[in-house]
């Protein structure tokens, strides 16, 4: 394969957050496939389930769980507070959405 600055032509570099994002949307989707995030993303989908699999401390192609690395209490709680965070933000924006939609419906309705 052809390479360019170490990186085979062809292949895309995505950042690491955008990586982390593409796990997190993956892991917070019940029931959704590795294949459709990825088609969502549009990214392929090997490259998706590597990043879960990076994600969760495996080397590409590992079939055994990952390692529980201890973490520091402290650590822990901050980045429960931060997912905590962000998925009221999350919400906070889907009820105003929702809001929006309601009074446009019911301006709308005229019975």
């Amino acid at each position: 394969m052809v390479q360019e600055n170490g990186v085979p032509v062809g292949m895309k570099h995505y950042p690491a957050e955008f990586k982390a994002d593409a796990v997190a949307l993956y892991r917070s989707r019940p029931g959704a496939t590795i294949k459709s995030v990825a088609a969502d993303l549009g990214v392929n989908t090997e490259t998706l389930r590597n990043w879960i699999r990076a994600a969760d401390g495996r080397r590409a192609g590992a079939h055994s769980a990952p390692a529980e690395r201890p973490q520091p209490a402290g650590d822990a709680v901050q980045a429960e507070l931060a997912a905590a965070r962000k998925r009221i933000r999350e919400l906070e924006e889907e009820r105003d959405i929702l809001r929006k939609a309601a009074r446009y419906f019911a301006g709308e309705t005229r019975w």
